[in-house]
């Protein structure tokens, strides 16, 4: 099933009636099947807690119901890849044409990357417009492993390893790309922001921590002015900016590994690669 590269999430991919649109799909289910009933007690159980405890009216269903946390891949993982892996080379070179940051000692360099790539990279796929649509997993069937003949141990870890990412958390940063699309920020925009991103006075574990507040202050300063000059005194965007990289920071790590690096990378770890190709000393870890 092809998922569109824009859209309403709650309503994506599956055709939904629209009087149904508003419920979970846990309640469509068919519940006075007898098969279903015996096959799905444990799911059944699951169902009358949800209905219990879950608003039908709520913002982020995918979070309290396990029936829509879909699992999706990348419907052009070639071509996408290849731009995730041309935007993270990008990041990269950004921050190694930082002389502040390298006169961080490595502890700290080290904290920044592992706590900052994520918003660093989306940041600079808004940057590079890269969109991509994406393909969801269907899902085995109980019916099926049960024919099957599939022991319980081999079901906990096909449900503890699923493939793909989470179509939730796929389809939040999708919609921050967009907003940041909606603003046409500059390229000079982008730098400030970078700047603001990396240097993350948040990192309270950072031995240098009043030094990369007052590069990140620093940022933020030269990005308002611009802001400011540019837009004659106007600072609701500068505002609308920074509310846009507080959101970057929620975007969940494993889903941008899974989506765009592990086609590429297989199990490695995207971390100890992006400390390589930045020089950082990793024999002290």
């Amino acid at each position: 099933m092809l998922l569109p590269a824009t859209g309403n999430s709650d309503c994506m991919a599956t055709k939904i009636p629209a009087e149904k649109c508003g419920k979970c799909q846990c309640e469509t289910l068919h519940s006075k099947s007898i098969l279903y009933q015996i096959l799905n007690k444990e799911h059944g159980s699951e169902t009358k807690w949800h209905q219990q405890h879950c608003s039908p009216h709520c913002s982020a269903r995918s979070k309290c119901c396990p029936c829509l946390d879909r699992r999706v891949v990348l419907r052009t993982p070639e071509a996408t890849c290849r731009r995730a892996s041309e935007v993270l080379l990008k990041t990269s070179t950004f921050i190694r044409n930082l002389p502040s940051f390298y006169h961080m000692p490595w502890e700290d360099q080290f904290v920044l990357i592992q706590q900052n790539w994520v918003p660093l990279f989306v940041l600079g796929m808004a940057q590079e417009g890269v969109d991509f649509d994406l393909r969801e997993i269907p899902a085995t069937s109980l019916l099926k492993k049960i024919l099957l003949n599939q022991s319980s141990t081999a079901m906990n870890e096909l449900g503890s390893s699923p493939a793909g990412a989470s179509f939730t958390e796929v389809q939040k940063m999708k919609n921050l790309l967009w907003k940041f699309w909606d603003l046409d920020i500059s390229a000079k925009e982008y730098a400030y922001l970078k700047g603001i991103i990396l240097f993350n006075s948040e990192c309270h574990a950072l031995k240098c921590l009043p030094y990369v507040q007052s590069l990140q202050q620093e940022a933020q300063k030269a990005l308002m002015e611009f802001i400011s000059t540019m837009l004659h005194g106007s600072l609701s965007r500068f505002a609308l900016i920074l509310q846009l990289i507080a959101s970057l920071r929620d975007i969940d790590a494993d889903a941008v590994e899974e989506l765009f690096f592990k086609p590429v990378l297989g199990e490695a770890t995207l971390n100890v690669l992006l400390l390589e190709t930045l020089y950082i000393k990793l024999d002290w870890l």
